[in-house]
Parts: structure tokens; C-alpha cells; sequence
């Protein structure tokens, strides 16, 4: 892969072949599944910054779908995997609240996409990443995030509601199963390549 912003490494001890690694974002609204699908697809134990959520983000953060929910990433979360035996990514989570947004530049610097994850029951809270990718000119793909199993919304109802073009691929995905958020991931590395040959 000729990425950019990618790295290639050491030959592999297998055929001499180089390695390439690239950077990843996942992002979206707070609550959406970041932490999970950084968590059920990372080969290594995920860095988390979390803290636990208390009485002080009541009326700010929106717990109404997300009950259960007790803590929050309050910088990052960071995960790796390995695509292909040629092929490395680093997963760097976003955290979903707006009064961490100071801190998506770094984060997003040197990536080469990101996955954009969205819970169609709170639509809204993806369109800041939304806006943020399309203004940087990164590209993304749009994941939504199926909790409990259940879809009430299609893809293409999903892109209108969105209003994106049809370059941008909407994909559904289960964050807690390792196959469906690696899939996303592949997706995500596939779209990026495509638009550099644009």
C-alpha cells in the first residue's frame, strides 16, 4: 500500500516483504461503541482513557439511550491490528463529547480515514464527525453501529438522512464482534486507497 502518512517497517521474516502500517480513527457521538469496537477487534489489550461519569455531566451528556453507560474516554482509546501479514493498523478512538473536540487535530494527524460510527436512534450526534472529515478532506466511512441486534434504519435511509453522495460507503456493524468491526475496518482501508487513486 502507498500510503502517505503510512510507514513501512522492517522486512517481514517472511518473504522479505515490508510492512505497512497506518493510522485509523474511529469516531462519533458519545456513547455510540468507539471503546467497543477499538476493544473487540484490537490484537493487544486497548489503552483506554476512561473515567468514571459523575453527577457533574448530568444535563450534559445524554445517557437517555445509553443507561447503563458509567464512564466516558476523556482523551483517547488506542488499539492495533493486524490486516494482513504485510499490513498493520493503529486505531486511535475519538472521544465523543464536544467539549473534547480540542483534541481531534492530533488525533486525526497522519491518518489516512477514519469510521464514523452511528447510532440511528441519535442521528444528530454524527454529524459534527461528519462535518469535521468532509471539511478536512479525510476520507471516511459512515458504520451504523446495530446495538442489541436490531436495525431500524437502512443504509440508503441512513445517506439520505445524512445527505452524503454515493462515494461515501454506509455500512451496518455490531462494534462488539471482533469479524464485524474488522470488516468495517477493511472497508474503511479499501475506501481510503480508492480515493488516493482518485
Amino acid at each position: 500500500m502507498d500510503f502517505a502518512s503510512s510507514r513501512p517497517t522492517a522486512p517481514a521474516a517472511t518473504g522479505g516483504r515490508s510492512t505497512t502500517s497506518a493510522k485509523i480513527v474511529v469516531a462519533g457521538g458519545f456513547g455510540v461503541g468507539k471503546t467497543t469496537l477499538v476493544g473487540a477487534v484490537s490484537e493487544i489489550n486497548p489503552l483506554r482513557t476512561e473515567a468514571v461519569m459523575t453527577s457533574a455531566s448530568a444535563g450534559i451528556d445524554d445517557l437517555s439511550h445509553v443507561s447503563g453507560k458509567t464512564t466516558t474516554t476523556v482523551a483517547m482509546d488506542f488499539g492495533r491490528i493486524t490486516l494482513d501479514e504485510d499490513l498493520i493498523l493503529y486505531l486511535f478512538g475519538t472521544p465523543g463529547q464536544d467539549r473534547f473536540w480540542f483534541m481531534w487535530d492530533d488525533l486525526v494527524r497522519g491518518a489516512i480515514g477514519a469510521v464514523v460510527l452511528v447510532d440511528t436512534r441519535r442521528l444528530a450526534d454524527c454529524f459534527p464527525a461528519i462535518d469535521y472529515f468532509e471539511n478536512s478532506g479525510l476520507p471516511f466511512i459512515v458504520a451504523i453501529n446495530a446495538f442489541d441486534g436490531s436495525q431500524t434504519h437502512t443504509p440508503d435511509e441512513v445517506r439520505e438522512a445524512l445527505q452524503l453522495g454515493p462515494d461515501t460507503p454506509i455500512i451496518t456493524t455490531d462494534a462488539r464482534r471482533r469479524d464485524s468491526a474488522k470488516s468495517a475496518l477493511i472497508t474503511l482501508v479499501e475506501h481510503a486507497l480508492l480515493a488516493r487513486l482518485r
